[in-house]
């Protein structure tokens, strides 16, 4: 019989539903390390909420663990690579609380216009300050979205509902389904200028740690209000704090902070603040759906075999695994070169699976690529729902299978449309080590390793030149450097592999360089 422990509180229901599936279950809160390390061992799945954290040390104690659930969207509170090396797989709940969430920042846009906290806080000292806090109508405004994904787009449907003008920006969100919705989607800086609100629904990542910067806000309009729901990170705390005191942000609304739990702040005490303990999925409502979602979910996994919401691994049976293996890791790079490089709202992906590739069972592959290309601007998408985001973000995708293949025995081409086609080609030397061998239509073979830099440039004299004056200048090691082109004098393409991340004083040197059109650092 498979065992279950329960590590944080949890609504009752979660531990019904393990017993209904014949798992037993225990249900201990508060462990110490110490008294955790000691039991872990005895567990085949581990069910969490905020508190616990799954770390490696926990993980490689628990010689029979097989999963860990999540209840809730992220999972920064396990050792997801620990996890996967030691073969177990993490599961979250993406949906179970996003209205919950989305309906808190609806509160915290109106907490700001209206300066509730403040009138509350004044009245209960027994003043009438009615003519200190004079608010603003929702009505008639324009409230910014960054990032409609599942909870933006709840947002942005309530905020229509208050007759708001709602603008959106979102790299993945094409104009056919921004329609839909009946927003407006707009390039950032645009989003910047025109929004009375700007309320943040991103993941915390590379591409948005620090989003909202000096730099940003100084192309907000004067008199701006921000609300992060979010997570801590994308907005610099210290510049917001420069414009709240100059006036320039007329007003913020923070759930989330760099560090939590934020015992400090130097948001605190400020009158044009409201400041909240990381609320967004504290409701009654969000945290039974979350309980019974996870607890369903690794009943399924124990007793079925069955995977859902799983974030380190697609469905994929012990028949297909060994086979499968190696083309994972290409799908993974595939699918994670083409979210890096992506820029305009996705309208299209299409998978082709040429040679020896289209005999394979290829619907773990898929998803392995649209989990790997979505994961860079969606916090909630994992191998198993991608195909569901995309589907609900109006993106087509298509898989074709061609057992030829001109050049290679086996080959995958993944091809984005939005604004443009940009595609990718990769293959598996002596059938296990994954390769690029084409960008963009540009033969291009190349191994991909943690740090490196693509880049679009003229083909012209001095390139390659320029480009390595400023990584030596730098200090910065060159560990493969590839190059190719279509013709003499057309654009070329260049994937130089670095020896350690690339800092952002030498990336901006590298986008100056005149033969440079763009330039992206990409993660792997």
């Amino acid at each position: 019989m498979p065992k279950v422990l329960i590590a944080d509180k949890m609504n009752p229901l979660a531990a019904e539903i393990f017993q209904k599936n014949g798992i037993s279950v225990d249900t201990k809160t508060d462990l110490s390390l110490e008294d955790f390390l000691k039991i872990a061992g005895d567990y085949d799945g581990i069910a969490v909420r905020s508190t616990t954290k799954i770390t490696k040390d926990i993980i490689a104690a628990a010689k029979s663990l097989k999963v860990v659930g999540r209840a809730g969207i992220g999972v920064d509170t396990v050792d997801v690579e620990a996890a996967t090396a030691h073969g177990v797989v993490v599961m979250n709940t993406p949906f179970g609380n996003s209205i919950t969430t989305a309906e808190h920042a609806i509160a915290m846009i109106f907490a700001l216009a209206r300066q509730i906290p403040q009138a509350n806080e004044s009245t209960h000292a027994g003043k009438w300050e009615k003519s200190r806090f004079m608010g603003v109508e929702l009505y008639g405004k324009t409230l910014g979205v960054v990032g409609c994904g599942n909870i933006g787009g709840i947002v942005a449907d309530r905020a229509l509902g208050l007759r708001m003008s709602v603008v959106a920006y979102d790299p993945f969100l094409t104009p056919e389904r921004a329609v839909e919705m009946g927003v407006e989607k707009v390039e950032l800086d645009d989003l910047y200028k025109r929004a009375d609100f700007i309320t943040i629904h991103t993941p915390l990542n590379d591409k948005t740690r620090g989003l909202i910067d000096a730099a940003a806000i100084a192309k907000m309009k004067k008199g701006v209000r921000i609300v992060n729901c979010a997570r801590g990170g994308i907005v610099v705390e210290a510049d917001l704090k420069v414009a709240l005191d100059s006036g320039h942000v007329a007003g913020a609304a923070l759930d989330v902070f760099e560090v939590e739990p934020a015992k400090e702040s130097m948001f605190f005490g400020l009158a044009n603040v409201v400041c909240t303990p990381h609320l967004g999925a504290s409701t009654t409502e969000a945290q039974v759906n979350v309980a019974i979602q996870v607890a369903e979910q690794m009943s399924d996994f124990l007793v079925r075999g069955v995977v859902q919401n799983a974030v380190n691994m697609p469905n994929v049976s012990a028949e297909d695994a060994p086979r499968l293996k190696p083309y994972m890791k290409l799908a993974d790079q595939l699918g994670a070169f083409a979210g890096q490089i992506a820029e305009d709202g996705i309208e299209k992906i299409e998978i082709e699976y040429l040679g020896h590739a289209a005999e394979l069972n290829v619907r773990p592959l898929t998803q392995t690529i649209l989990y790997a290309l979505l994961r860079y601007s969606l916090d909630s998408v994992n191998p198993v729902n991608a195909p569901q985001l995309a589907r609900a973000r109006g993106i087509t995708v298509s898989e074709t299978k061609t057992e030829e293949c001109a050049d290679f025995h086996t080959a995958i081409r993944v091809t984005v449309y939005g604004a443009q086609a940009r595609s990718l080609m990769g293959t598996l030397f002596a059938g296990r080590e994954p390769r690029i061998v084409e960008i963009e239509g540009v033969p291009v073979e190349a191994a991909l390793v943690p740090d490196m830099l693509f880049i679009r440039n003229a083909d012209k004299p001095g390139m390659i030149g320029g480009l390595g004056t400023v990584l030596a200048q730098a200090g910065q090691n060159i560990a493969d450097f590839r190059l190719g082109r279509l013709a003499a004098g057309a654009e070329a393409v260049a994937l130089v592999a670095l020896d350690a991340p690339l800092p952002d004083g030498v990336f901006a040197q590298v986008q100056t360089l005149p033969q440079v059109r763009t330039a992206k650092r990409l993660k792997f």
